[in-house]
């Protein structure tokens, strides 16, 4: 954090801080919409996370996802000009997080959720976006499905191609793998096959509820499938799971 005005001399000072900050308190006590335009509220984004699924460590708790969520909070300062903080919480039941975030919402302006394991993830960002009146987003799902679409839109045009007549198969159906199912098929992909550790997802899976997220997702595209092969001649593939999962000869092979 650093100050957007000079602190050089006692002016300054008294102007910063007491006394002359009363003046400012005092005209948002009688307008509350001046805190949008008179603190740094509405231009601050929380990084929040509880630390249940960071990047591939997994569920590392809060503590020890803290060192990523200050590296993204430092993102949002270099490339947009945002300023952050993280704020890490030691529970992953969701009521709590929710509870807390209302509690702290005029001290930001906007929500940007962090490396929560799914399905919780889905459920948190939905209640938040009715809960809290300012921009929520789960990066996991929408950063990474906003990327791989800006990717496959760049490579269809470099090789001729259009997204309605390309399959895709997403590797990997937890937030990140339903986000990018989603955005593909609405940007006018037609063929979209998601898999998780078990295979193809579709509605005749009986390890699957129905109404989950991925089942969704999948539904939306083509009609089931047939088995997957081991080694699927795909002209796509957008992976958001474990490179355990991927052959050295796929990427060559697309």
């Amino acid at each position: 954090m650093s100050s957007t005005v000079p602190l050089l001399n006692k002016r300054d000072l008294s102007i910063a801080y007491t006394p002359g900050v009363a003046e400012v308190s005092r005209a948002i006590h009688a307008n509350p919409e001046l805190a949008r335009t008179h603190t740094w509220a509405e231009r601050l984004v929380v990084v929040v996370s509880d630390g249940t699924a960071v990047l591939g460590l997994g569920d590392i708790g809060p503590s020890a996802s803290l060192p990523v969520m200050e590296g993204k909070s430092a993102l949002f300062k270099a490339f947009g000009d945002l300023d952050s903080i993280p704020l890490v919480l030691n529970t992953t039941n969701v009521d709590e997080i929710i509870e807390t975030l209302v509690r702290l919402r005029p001290s930001f302006g906007a929500v940007n959720l962090e490396d929560i394991s799914a399905p919780r993830c889905f459920e948190l960002e939905e209640r938040l976006i009715e809960a809290l009146d300012c921009p929520v987003m789960h990066d996991d799902q929408h950063g990474t499905a906003v990327v791989v679409l800006a990717a496959l839109t760049n490579a269809a045009k470099v090789t001729g191609r259009e997204l309605e007549g390309l399959k895709v198969v997403v590797s990997g159906a937890g937030a990140a793998g339903i986000a990018v199912s989603e955005i593909l098929l609405t940007a006018g992909v037609k063929d979209v096959v998601l898999l998780d550790s078990k295979g193809i997802i579709n509605a005749e899976r009986a390890d699957l509820v129905a109404d989950s997220g991925s089942v969704k997702a999948a539904s939306a595209s083509a009609p089931t499938p047939a088995p997957f092969p081991a080694d699927p001649r795909r002209p796509c593939r957008a992976p958001t799971c474990s490179s355990a999962f991927l052959r050295p000869s796929w990427p060559r092979n697309t």
